[in-house]
């Protein structure tokens, strides 16, 4: 198939490259800069080319403080280029045969409750819910143009040298490491294996269309999780940093993030017989902390 890639040079967008690349895909790579195939304004011809488009970029979300500038950098790095994708598929006389745009599970709000949310509970009304809803309407033009189009509502990815992982490994290695704020709030996270064979998945089971939560099977609260990380690294995790402590270093905005969370779940993956390889944080990180583990 001929895809063209959106952030396809990020933490998931290059990995989503690797494995098209292996399965002998025609990739085309769009980027802001000169590290891609094509620019944001070439993009038009690109889409009229396509078999598929995965559309991966937008502003990493834990970059940084949530001011008012950067949240609008946030939802205007989602939610224009979705646009411009999605006016672009309406425009061509050749269209692709699904839209892959990503979204996130950020969508169900910022909780602190046990619910389990799958793709039919409802949107929140907090700044990323908004900006989540806003970023998969943006692709309304394809999807009345008649293209499938999925969402892949992504959350915590675990993988190697980048995301989250790699900043929350620091202070255990300084044997300071333990949940964040009280660590009752819900992970619901995944391995970047998966996310990419979830991402592949969707652009070839012609049932799967709208929102999909792309989440593991087994998901954490925040002890649980870093009591694993600990066990995995060789390391305690007895060490809490208090709520307050987020808020300083984070901002309200970001430190809030990361002491709620949702408790989600892959229903629609699993009902068209999606298998995770990574379906339990243990086996997930001891994957991850292979290589760690012989090296020492």
């Amino acid at each position: 198939m001929r895809i063209v890639l959106t952030g396809g040079t990020g933490f998931i967008g290059s990995a989503v490259a690797r494995a098209l690349r292996e399965r002998r895909d025609d990739i085309v790579i769009v980027s802001r800069g000169n590290d891609g195939d094509v620019t944001w304004e070439g993009v038009e011809g690109e889409v009229e080319r396509a078999d598929a488009i995965v559309h991966l970029a937008g502003e990493p979300i834990a970059a940084g403080r949530f001011t008012a500038a950067r949240l609008e950098r946030i939802r205007s790095s989602r939610v224009d280029t979705t646009t411009q994708i999605a006016s672009a598929i309406a425009r061509s006389a050749h269209k692709p045969r699904v839209l892959v745009s990503a979204s996130a599970i950020g969508i169900y709000g910022t909780r602190l409750d046990d619910e389990v949310v799958d793709e039919s509970a409802p949107p929140a009304g907090d700044q990323l819910g908004r900006i989540c809803v806003a970023w998969e309407a943006a692709a309304n033009p394809a999807r009345e143009a008649g293209v499938r189009v999925v969402h892949p509502r992504i959350g915590v990815v675990l993988g190697r040298g980048g995301g989250v992982l790699s900043k929350m490994t620091v202070p255990f290695k300084w044997f300071v490491g333990g949940p964040l704020g009280s660590g009752a709030q819900w992970l619901s996270w995944i391995h970047l294996r998966d996310v990419v064979r979830a991402i592949l998945f969707a652009i070839g089971e012609e049932t799967l269309a709208g929102p999909v939560n792309v989440v593991a099977p087994g998901p954490v609260t925040m002890s649980d999780f870093a009591r694993s990380l600990g066990r995995a690294i060789g390391r305690p995790a007895a060490m809490r940093v208090p709520a307050f402590a987020l808020r300083l270093a984070l901002g309200e905005g970001l430190a809030q993030m990361v002491l709620t969370g949702q408790r989600a779940a892959p229903r629609k993956l699993q009902q068209v017989g999606f298998r995770f390889q990574f379906p339990e944080l243990a086996g997930a990180l001891a994957e991850l902390f292979a290589e760690r583990r012989v090296s020492r």
